[in-house]
């Protein structure tokens, strides 16, 4: 059998041993970050504090009626750029996902509108909690 020659570089390597050093991750608290937010939320209820303390409920009427016409209107122009979405998917040659699209995007443009005439149909517009808009 033959012995492997080994240079004195090897040699040196296999003589000594490096010690390996594990870096832990600094635990930081989060007490500081939760009292800012709790002081951020108390400072900012002060001031509904103030005001009068009689509730009226037309006026939470009138907000819930002008929020769901905000979301409404939102509904409509994202139904209608569906329906334009599908258009361009039709031309580029995507024919089914073409339609879902279009009628997807007319059910979403159309949903007001056809919660106004249940509201009609089924006589809850007269005395509704909730306006549902003049069209």
């Amino acid at each position: 059998m033959q012995r492997m020659n080994r240079c004195p570089k090897q040699k040196n390597k296999t003589t000594r041993m490096k010690i390996i050093k594990h870096i832990q991750p600094k635990n930081r608290s989060r007490l500081p970050s939760l009292l800012l937010a709790a002081a951020v939320l108390a400072l900012n209820t002060i001031p509904a504090w103030a005001q009068s303390t009689t509730f009226s409920s037309t006026d939470l009427k009138t907000g819930i009626s002008n929020s769901l016409a905000v979301i409404m209107m939102f509904g409509f122009v994202l139904g209608i750029s569906c329906v334009i979405y599908g258009g361009f998917a039709i031309r580029r040659g995507d024919v089914d996902q073409g339609k879902m699209s279009i009628i997807g995007g007319a059910i979403i443009a159309a949903a007001p509108a056809v919660i106004f005439a249940f509201f009609k149909i089924f006589g809850l517009d007269s005395n509704s909690a909730v306006g549902v808009g003049t069209f």
